[in-house]
Formats: structure tokens, sequence, C-alpha cells
């Protein structure tokens, strides 16, 4: 009976370590290189982006903290009348 078995688990191994083999094969083809450069491309927009948004979102949050906005006309920070400026830390307050 463990010949049964070693002979099972030798053949699994044997089918895994083949399909491992195969795939990294397939990987390094034109096609496969170009796939993963294509992968690579898209996951660098799509943290750009989010880079992008988290930005936008921090300098919102910060202008609403110390009472800024930008004036229409120039695009450059006015400071809102009677707006207080509050500066506070985060952590140990």
């Amino acid at each position: 009976m463990s010949r049964v078995v070693w002979f099972a688990a030798g053949a699994g191994a044997g089918v895994y370590a083949m399909v491992k083999a195969r795939r990294t094969a397939e990987a390094f083809t034109p096609d496969g290189l170009r796939d993963r450069a294509a992968g690579l491309s898209l996951g660098l927009d799509l943290f750009k982006e989010e880079v992008a948004s988290e930005m936008a979102a921090r300098e919102n949050d910060l202008r609403e903290r110390l009472g800024l906005r930008l004036d229409d006309s120039t695009g450059t920070p006015a400071i809102e009348s009677g707006a207080p400026l509050q500066l506070t830390r985060k952590g140990n307050d």
C-alpha cells in the first residue's frame, strides 16, 4: 500500500513541476513578456491615479483646516474672512 502512496505522490509532484515549468516558459515568450509589460503599465497607471486622488483629498483637507480657498479668478489660495487658523497635530495632543 505504501508503494501506491509514494507512486501517487511522485506522479503528483511530476505533474506540478511540469505545469510550473510550462507556465514559466510561456511567461518568457514574446507574448508573455508583452502581457507582463502591459500589466505593469496598468498597475503603474492605477497607482498614479490613486496617489493623485489622495493628494487632492489631503490638499482639500488642509485647505479646510487652514481656512483657505482658491480665488476663482487667479487660482491662487486666498484666506477666507473671519476663518480662524487652527493648527493641530495628529498623534500626541
